[in-house]
């Protein structure tokens, strides 16, 4: 019944984007476990990594989207989120090197064994157990963010203050993982992964299972906010995007809708990152900065802000030029970004969905008004 009803609040084309995403998260790894190498359609291992990272990415920006694009709320600070989210799986992956790390011990990673630490912190217990870390993949973001979205939403800050005191909290995050006394391993991070679940985060059997598992968690991502954007709540809240006085007015509790949004947006941003560290092998304060954050707010521009499928294509294909250019020419990325954002906001203020929707709007008033 459930699924029915998240099925039902999806046009035509979100359906057709989830089937296409399932069956690229399908016909991908089994083009590289199944197709031998000589074959001209097999997929390397890296090609299946690279396009994993991607595929998180892309919920991330579906995660800014649900915020921005519905309800108004420029976050940049998106990328706390991702990163909390990649630090709890982070730990769990720690957790099982045991006595393969260099030193040898079966409790504490290596980093804390030169830190001279003596016990496990306790924010470390329970990491161990995957259930638990998946818990804490979706409650320390939702956490974070509800704390934050409470006393800004009941305080009644929005627009660009809302958007400064996002960044300024990713900013300070970053700030205090690159601490070594914070037990997140400072400046290096949490890496040399060995197991997931039991098996080799290295082996190409297991990478195609994380890279399916990205396509399937972006697929439900999608259903589950075409769900919520299109239900009577997403209809409240889009008018809260377009005249939150009025609804103040009319007696709507405005501050619910923005927290379970910010909170579900945490959420999503949270599982992106806890899908992205396995992939990468690694997870440092780094991700953290602030412009990884607004490089998701790009994505989200360039694919079409408030269009839901929008974001997933911008993220794909920045990213994928930002791996081009990077390689080839790596001096000019951040022109080339730079230049993206000038061009987006004064060409394609709708982005490429945006664009291609008025493309066939104009031609469908060409068409009517052509003689019979």
């Amino acid at each position: 019944m459930i699924t029915r009803f998240l099925w039902q609040g999806m046009d035509r084309n979100l359906r057709l984007c989830v089937l296409l995403i399932l069956a690229v998260g399908i016909a991908l790894p089994l083009a590289n476990l199944i197709l031998a190498a000589s074959n001209p359609a097999h997929v390397p291992s890296w090609v299946l990594q690279l396009f994993g990272k991607y595929l998180c990415y892309a919920l991330l920006a579906l995660a800014v989207d649900l915020v921005w694009g519905f309800c108004g709320i420029l976050s940049l600070g998106h990328g706390a989120f991702f990163a909390l989210g990649g630090y709890c799986m982070g730990m769990y992956l720690m957790r099982q090197i045991g006595t393969r790390g260099v030193y040898g011990n079966p409790i504490l990673p290596d980093f804390m064994v030169f830190l001279n630490y003596k016990e496990l912190p306790w924010f470390w217990h329970g990491f161990d157990h995957f259930w638990f870390a998946a818990i804490m993949v979706l409650l320390v973001p939702s956490a974070l963010a509800f704390a934050l979205g409470w006393f800004a939403f009941r305080s009644r800050v929005t627009g660009v203050y809302l958007s400064i005191i996002t960044q300024a909290m990713t900013f300070a995050l970053m700030l205090a993982f690159f601490r070594n006394d914070m037990g997140f391993g400072g400046n290096n991070g949490l890496t040399d992964f060995k197991d997931i679940l039991g098996y080799s985060v290295q082996a190409s059997e297991t990478r195609a299972a994380l890279f399916f598992a990205s396509a399937v968690a972006l697929a439900l991502g999608l259903v589950i906010s075409a769900a919520v954007v299109s239900s009577r709540f997403g209809k409240a809240l889009t008018a809260v995007r377009d005249a939150e006085s009025r609804m103040r007015f009319l007696g709507y509790r405005v501050e619910g809708f923005k927290l379970f949004v910010f909170v579900l947006s945490a959420a999503m941003a949270g599982v992106a990152g806890a899908l992205y560290v396995p992939q990468v092998g690694i997870i440092n304060p780094g991700e953290f900065a602030p412009g990884n954050s607004i490089e998701a707010v790009l994505w989200v521009a360039v694919g079409g802000r408030g269009t839901l499928v929008g974001p997933i294509i911008g993220a794909v294909l920045v990213n994928f030029g930002k791996t081009w250019l990077t390689g080839a020419l790596p001096e000019v990325w951040l022109f080339a970004l730079g230049a993206l954002f000038i061009v987006v906001t004064l060409l394609l203020p709708k982005g490429i969905v945006g664009l291609w929707s008025q493309m066939k709007t104009r031609s469908q008033a060409r068409k009517a008004r052509a003689p019979a």
